[in-house]
């Protein structure tokens, strides 16, 4: 390879490179993750944790989908809809007491058995899946769709159960631990709570762009809502107001900042939430105070990408978190 005739143009380009990377990561007072491992190579498409942090499924761009025993760092079952094919996995999630998982891929759900990684059921969605969530014994899916509903799928007999309405796509999509509570999240700026066995809708929550990451607490007590490059919420459920905004930083390099990734503590006084920055923050909900801040790290330190937290989850060990990034990282916090 012949050489560069400007012998100071690679220090100069090191120096700005270096520049813009401290502009980037601005002066977070992160700590780094106490372990990470590689769950793919090339990175990740989507991710999903159990609500206790136990499991995790991955679903790379290269290699289709995995479900991951977090706690031992250990890829337990590689899960594809089609036998000897990789499939694009785009939405996944584990049923709130841990026995079953769902994997998505646009047009087609599998149903898993985490005990043994069995397929249970395999169905054609009515739209393309953008996001979804499990309810108690993966009796049902509810998924995001393409053509601005969300739907309550029924995935152990077919057939949609339930519709439910937005103006645009349905991008992120989350339930109460005993499904009594569904809550949308949409490119029409708003997410919406809803009373899932009458459909009846209880709050809209307006933003100024498109919400990409919701959240409901176990109880369904608070909602988390965040939109690109916009702010992000705490709300009451029970009156719809709001309990804590959260900041989100934007500037010149990071224009469309969002929380990607969130997570409620089981007692409810928590929320985990993860940036498209590489940052995972922990939060008290009574007063919206960041009590801890971490960075997940790059897989080549010296390349200049970025990471998306897609998955965060509290462990059932007290003080003990886990994350999954776009980068293809499973990361362990504390």
């Amino acid at each position: 390879m012949p050489k560069n005739p400007v012998n100071f143009r690679p220090a100069c380009s090191y120096i700005i490179g270096l520049y813009l990377l401290l502009l980037l990561s601005g002066c977070d007072e992160a700590t780094p993750p106490k372990s990470s491992w590689e769950n793919a190579v090339q990175g990740l498409y989507t991710a999903a944790l159990s609500n206790d942090g136990k499991y995790g499924i991955s679903g790379s761009i290269n290699h289709g989908g995995a479900l991951w025993d977090m706690e031992s760092k250990e890829r337990l079952y590689n899960w594809n809809h089609t036998k000897g094919e990789y499939t694009g996995i785009v939405a996944a999630a584990v049923s709130p007491e841990n026995r079953y998982a769902a994997t998505a891929s646009h047009r087609t759900i599998v149903l898993w058995e985490v005990a043994n990684g069995s397929p249970i059921w395999f169905w054609t969605a009515p739209g393309n899946i953008l996001s979804m969530a499990l309810t108690p014994n993966g009796d049902y899916a509810l998924l995001g769709l393409d053509n601005h509903t969300a739907v309550v799928f029924d995935i152990k007999n077919g057939g949609v159960k339930r519709t439910l309405h937005h103006n645009s796509r349905v991008r992120s999509v989350a339930l109460s631990n005993d499904a009594k509570y569904a809550l949308t999240g949409s490119d029409d700026r708003t997410a919406k709570l809803w009373e899932l066995q009458s459909g009846e809708m209880l709050h809209t929550w307006k933003h100024e762009n498109q919400v990409i990451t919701v959240r409901l607490s176990s109880s369904g007590q608070y909602a988390f809502s965040a939109a690109q490059g916009d702010r992000a919420v705490i709300w009451n459920t029970g009156n719809g107001s709001i309990k804590k905004e959260l900041p989100i930083k934007k500037g010149p390099y990071i224009a469309s900042a969002a929380y990607t990734a969130a997570s409620f503590s089981d007692d409810e006084t928590e929320l985990l939430t993860g940036t498209n920055s590489q940052l995972v923050q922990l939060w008290k909900i009574q007063n919206g105070e960041a009590i801890k801040s971490w960075k997940v790290g790059k897989k080549d330190r010296w390349k200049p990408t970025s990471a998306t937290v897609l998955a965060v989850s509290f462990s059932n060990k007290r003080g003990r978190y886990f994350a999954i990034a776009s980068n293809g990282m499973s990361y362990e916090f504390q």
